[in-house]
């Protein structure tokens, strides 16, 4: 089995940024179901401030292995980071008050085999221990019956796959130590349009910080008006037990002074079938742009989102609402998701 194109770019990109990036491998991986083949690293990109004050901001794809444009639209953003770190000044000054953590390819396994979970079967984003309060969808939602179906979460009780485990560690190591953090997790495969996803996928009770989410909600509208993103909590489309970001963000509420706002983008790949129906034929076609300048056009739209959210969690006190706007904001938020209350 040939090693991830993905992680020979990532290792380019590495050796390019020189002594501005850090890196280390979080774990090693079997590309196979059974041990004793080729093992495959999990990699984490850093730069920026490492000070324990300064906000961070983290960039996460490839948790479903076929998926892959998940991957290069991260894989996109750091490599034009590492391209304007040797001329671009503003970046400097920029990496000044940020951290910035890579993960763009967090199940290399998945990758490696073209399936949705890893080597062993398990989907990642359904793996972490959280319970939905509420009926899921049928496999959709997460299950326990066999690994050889879709969505399996893995044993009950186990502890988490080293993947799973690999990218909480480094959320908490690096976002959850600092005073304020965003992440965006890069997915693709569910409708005809871009979404932005934001806690909760197990409940659909408001999350805490919803005044937050709305107020980075608000900037984003503002700054970039000819958007096309959905923007909205994860359960108005359906529940699911076991959400990696679910799990990391009630990690962060529980400690003191720390914020974590998280977003799943989900890159709408039923539009690229629509215009390209043959790739209704392909397992890869069905979750990529399959066409050359479909994918160029793809990572192209969303540089934007990302250079926008590192430039927010940089700017975070500037644009988080004070005690006093925090109610006005809530309010907007459950009238714009929840309807005029919060649901029960």
């Amino acid at each position: 089995m040939q090693t991830p194109t993905e992680l020979i770019e990532l290792q380019r990109l590495i050796d390019e940024g020189g002594t501005h990036l850090g890196a280390r491998v979080l774990c090693e991986v079997d590309a196979a179901a059974t041990a004793g083949g080729q093992r495959l690293p999990v990699i984490a990109v850093t730069l920026g401030n490492p000070a324990p004050d300064i906000p961070a901001v983290g960039f996460f794809g490839g948790v479903h292995g076929l998926e892959r444009i998940g991957s290069a639209v991260v894989m996109a953003h750091l490599r034009s980071l590492v391209m304007r770190l040797r001329w671009d000044e503003s970046l400097h000054r920029q990496l000044d008050g940020v951290r910035m953590v890579f993960m763009p390819v967090v199940n290399p396994g998945g990758i490696a085999r073209g399936t949705r979970a890893n080597p062993q079967g398990v989907d990642l984003m359904r793996n972490a221990p959280v319970e939905a309060q509420d009926r899921v969808p049928f496999l959709l939602g997460g299950q326990r019956l066999s690994a050889s179906l879709p969505w399996y979460r893995g044993p009950a009780g186990a502890p988490m796959q080293p993947e799973s485990a690999a990218l909480c560690r480094v959320v908490e190591d690096e976002l959850l130590a600092r005073p304020f953090s965003l992440a965006v997790d890069c997915h693709s495969g569910f409708g005809l349009r871009d979404r932005l996803w934001f806690p909760y996928a197990h409940t659909r009770a408001p999350m805490a910080h919803l005044a937050e989410m709305d107020a980075l909600h608000g900037i984003f509208q503002q700054s970039h008006p000819n958007n096309r993103y959905v923007f909205e909590p994860q359960s108005r489309q359906y529940l699911a037990h076991g959400d990696l970001w679910d799990h990391l963000y009630q990690r962060a509420s529980a400690l003191p002074q720390r914020l974590l706002l998280p977003l799943t983008l989900e890159m709408g790949s039923w539009l690229w079938v629509k215009k390209n129906p043959r790739q209704l034929f392909s397992r890869h076609g069905i979750f990529n742009p399959l066409i050359a300048h479909r994918q160029q056009r793809v990572l192209r739209q969303h540089m934007a989102l990302l250079d926008f959210v590192a430039r927010a969690a940089a700017s975070w006190r500037r644009w988080l609402p004070t005690p006093d706007a925090r109610e006005r904001h809530g309010q907007l938020a459950l009238q714009r998701w929840y309807g005029a209350a919060a649901p029960p």
